[in-house]
């Protein structure tokens, strides 16, 4: 038996592994401060509710990701403080964000994340860290496929030029 073949957790966890994690950690605790201030700039009911939803996973995987960093003997990144809740009319209209966006950047940070689990998943050599961040990515799909429709149902979507094909049959 290897080093590598018990438990994963009693594994150490590799330079890249420590470095992904501490990044994903730091960024997702950013983009939670992102979301509270965009909650205060939303009009729309839908849109908040998925910020929120935005919010509460991202608490979820600061919550596993802290709890990992802090059984391996790795400092954490710093976090910034809740943003305090603000009545919108309060913000002036040329200031607010705009609910498409707020739907946009959120997009965004999803498609990031999915990439950033993707890359973290492939380069573990802990399978629980893998399953962790497999777990972080599925959760991120499905969040996203809910702003997509969102974006879809409200005309918030700007697609690309679309391309359609010429080609006649012969």
């Amino acid at each position: 038996m290897g080093i590598l073949s018990g438990n994963p957790k009693d594994e150490p966890m590799h330079y890249g592994e420590v470095f992904s994690t501490w990044s994903f950690l730091m960024t997702a605790k950013g983009l939670i401060a992102g979301c509270q201030t965009h909650l205060n700039h939303t009009g729309d009911e839908d849109l908040r509710k998925l910020l929120e939803e935005a919010i509460q996973g991202g608490q979820q995987e600061i919550k596993q990701i802290e709890t990992l960093l802090k059984e391996n003997g790795v400092g954490l990144p710093p976090t910034p403080p809740d943003r305090p809740e603000a009545c919108l009319e309060d913000i002036p209209t040329g200031a607010r964000f705009q609910d498409p966006e707020i739907a946009e950047s959120l997009s965004m940070n999803i498609a990031a994340g999915l990439v950033a689990c993707s890359q973290i998943m492939g380069q573990s050599i802990r399978e629980d860290i893998a399953m962790m961040f497999g777990q972080f990515h599925v959760q991120k799909a499905t969040l996203g496929a809910k702003v997509l429709r969102l974006n879809k149902e409200k005309g918030w979507l700007i697609p690309p030029p679309l391309h359609y094909s010429k080609a006649k049959d012969c």
